[in-house]
């Protein structure tokens, strides 16, 4: 793997057993992630989109091994990490964090702010001695532009963008390389989002982090992305740069997806692409492409088999995954 990539992902796949009967045994199996390779540049970041259910967080939390893949490669930093034991996993955590989609409930209740930003350091060994630990609570702190009185608060005290905050300050805390950031804003209101968008993109101009974002707005994954995935019933359909994909898109899926973004002008109209019927089951999805049922340009092949990834002639990073481009 070339040194300008932080993260590699190959073949990435993610089943989660079906079980019944008396006896409790395997009857299926839900396939949550399915062959996903993705790779993903020092410093840049990686916007994930995708309907509820299509397997997002899943596989943002088996990239960092909080949910066991089934198979694959996670190559970070030049290392496959798929079979690390769990000492060598807590030293390659360190350079992994994730921010949680809810800042009410990823928060402990009974402990104060000090209290949750010193719990990382201290697993990790980090900032030893009193007053080395209180500068880095306050440098904290002032990356993510709360009070140095926040420390002996609870996290009831706050509002949810502070909460946020907070948790941004958690992942922090170890200095990590890459972040997954797992619909980090969804919960806030519209103007907290676009406060805590802007500190997440200054921090990581700053500390040249690595992000995969995970989110449903999809102007706010095309404001902070370099790069984006499409994501549909555990594949990934669609990956280019922002620019590319936001402005010509080849998968019917992302057309359908971008045609419910709602413009600012309301004198503008723009043709709506209303998908018909419901997203098939994972435990039983169709056979060929999982999205000829609600395709208004499949054939018998897409019926047949699963189209092969395909580059875009004079792109570096546009590929799409369908026999029937837009374009």
């Amino acid at each position: 793997m070339s040194s300008e990539y932080l993260l590699e992902i190959n073949n990435l796949t993610k089943k989660f057993p079906i079980k019944g009967g008396i006896l409790g045994r395997e009857i299926g199996a839900v396939k949550a992630v399915n062959n996903v390779s993705l790779k993903i540049k020092k410093g840049e970041t990686l916007g994930l989109v995708g309907e509820s259910g299509c397997g997002k967080t899943t596989l943002g939390r088996s990239i960092l091994r909080l949910i066991e893949p089934t198979s694959g490669e996670i190559i970070f930093n030049g290392e496959n990490i798929v079979n690390y034991n769990f000492a060598k996993m807590r030293d390659v955590r360190r350079k992994m964090q994730i921010i949680f989609q809810d800042p009410y409930a990823s928060l402990n209740p009974r402990m104060t702010i000090g209290g949750i930003l010193s719990e990382p350091m201290d697993i990790h060994k980090l900032c030893e001695g009193k007053d080395r630990r209180r500068k880095r609570l306050y440098e904290l702190l002032d990356q993510v532009q709360l009070p140095k009185d926040a420390l002996n608060k609870y996290p009831h005290e706050f509002s949810g963008g502070q909460r946020q905050r907070i948790c941004i300050a958690r992942a922090l805390a170890v200095e990590p390389e890459f972040i997954v950031c797992d619909e980090p804003v969804s919960a806030l209101d519209v103007s907290v989002q676009a406060q805590v968008v802007n500190l997440m993109m200054d921090l990581q101009k700053d500390l040249n982090l690595t992000y995969l974002f995970i989110a449903h707005d999809l102007k706010v994954v095309e404001y902070i992305s370099n790069k984006v995935a499409v994501m549909y019933l555990g594949n990934i359909v669609e990956v280019a740069s922002a620019s590319e994909l936001y402005g010509s898109s080849m998968h019917p899926y992302t057309k359908a997806l971008f045609s419910a973004i709602p413009l600012p002008d309301p004198t503008k109209k723009q043709e709506r692409i209303i998908l018909q019927g419901d997203i098939p089951s994972p435990m039983n999805p169709p056979q060929g492409c999982h999205f000829h049922p609600r395709c208004w340009l499949a054939s018998d092949a897409c019926k047949g088999e699963y189209p092969e990834n395909t580059s875009v002639p004079g792109s570096t990073t546009h590929q799409y995954r369908c026999f029937h481009p837009l374009h």
